[in-house]
């Protein structure tokens, strides 16, 4: 239950850009907050920024402040992550989920994480 596909991951030198989809996988994301996330190996996993149903956006991470941004397609039941200046601290794979809260975004996943996709900031 409210598993998604993510997709977009790739090598990418320092300065670079990438965006990353996920799409819902056999449910309506249309009525929750999504919020995407990130793990680096040995870490518990770390919320990036996170999308209201209605398009509010909280950011939980100072370091990508002003480089990534998010966006959803509710027709879609996709959710983008934009990044933007990356750099080898953004190395890690990258994970959507739906909110803890279901319908506001709190920093934290419901669980079930998916299979991720991998960024990997490096010259």
């Amino acid at each position: 239950q409210f598993q998604f596909k993510e997709s977009g991951g790739a090598l990418v030198q320092p300065g670079g850009s990438l965006r990353l989809s996920c799409l819902a996988q056999d449910f309506n994301m249309d009525h929750y907050a999504v919020g995407w996330f990130r793990q680096v190996p040995g870490k518990d996993h770390e919320a990036v920024l996170c999308i209201t149903r209605d398009g509010g956006i909280f950011d939980y991470a100072d370091s990508v402040k002003d480089r990534f941004t998010i966006s959803r397609d509710n027709a879609k039941d996709e959710v983008y992550l934009q990044m933007t200046s990356l750099e080898s601290e953004d190395t890690a794979a990258y994970y959507c989920a739906v909110d803890k809260r279901y319908y506001y975004c709190s920093g934290q996943s419901i669980g079930g994480w998916g299979q991720g996709t991998q960024v990997t900031v490096s010259a």
